[in-house]
């Protein structure tokens, strides 16, 4: 699990960059994981001194000094110490959405970005694109079923391992429709990352789709499906004149 690092003290704080500037006083410097360091003193919410996502981030921590300097390009973060007011390191997690627990830790799920994450073990589950987490839970392994669609609404597990998607669609979707260049079956396969709907005859017929989130409604001009999407109806065929 990733640690936000914590100094406090009499501090000089220089940038230079954008705009430069010297700066004296008793302050909180906070160090993040992805190198932002943010400076705080005792007024107002915005740091008084800050860089985000430093390409270089050096600290230097002796029993009664700290030192810290982050680079971007041509800007330079600057913290140095004249007296020490404490230290330390804590453990840090994604913020998310409470999702429920880990039947197996008890520590607490959320969802944050395209991931559940465990608060406590830091352990994380990618999420399908367009995926909806729900209440109920899996009854092999516990863990919070997810809703996805694809070509049709499948409730999986949280854990891939579990409940593998593409098994899912492959079992539902596997033969269902032809390939409009020569009228082979439409094979559902796992290539890439991707779900798609590949020609049987492949390598001779080198068709494929991808599978997009949404279910299949009605049958396109061209004989392939089209997709209630959240941006509206598509044809299985994402250049499909007739879509």
């Amino acid at each position: 699990m990733e640690s936000v690092r914590i100094f406090a003290g009499d501090c000089t704080v220089q940038f230079e960059g954008s705009r430069d500037r010297t700066q004296r006083g008793r302050v909180v410097v906070v160090a993040k994981p992805d190198r932002t360091v943010l400076v705080h003193d005792v007024s107002g919410y915005q740091p008084v001194a800050w860089l985000t996502r430093a390409d270089s981030l050096t600290v230097e921590s002796g029993p009664g000094s700290f030192g810290l300097v982050a680079r971007a390009g041509e800007q330079v973060l600057t913290v140095e110490s004249h007296d020490v007011t404490g230290r330390a390191e804590y453990p840090t997690t994604a913020a998310g959405v409470p999702v429920g627990s880990h039947p197996d830790t008890g520590e607490p799920l959320v969802r944050t970005a395209g991931s559940v994450v465990g608060l406590d073990s830091g352990v994380e589950f990618p999420l399908p694109a367009g995926s909806a987490v729900l209440d109920s839970t899996c009854d092999d392994c516990g863990l919070p079923l997810v809703r996805v669609e694809r070509g049709a609404v499948f409730d999986i597990c949280l854990d891939r391992k579990c409940d593998p998607l593409d098994e899912r669609v492959k079992d539902r979707f596997d033969g269902e429709w032809s390939c409009p260049d020569c009228d082979s079956p439409l094979r559902i396969i796992f290539r890439g990352g991707r779900l798609l709907a590949g020609c049987d005859s492949y390598p001779e017929c080198e068709t494929a789709f991808s599978i997009p989130s949404g279910v299949a409604v009605e049958t396109c001009e061209c004989g392939l499906p089209v997709f209630e999407t959240a941006r509206g109806r598509r044809c299985l065929d994402s250049t499909c004149e007739f879509a």
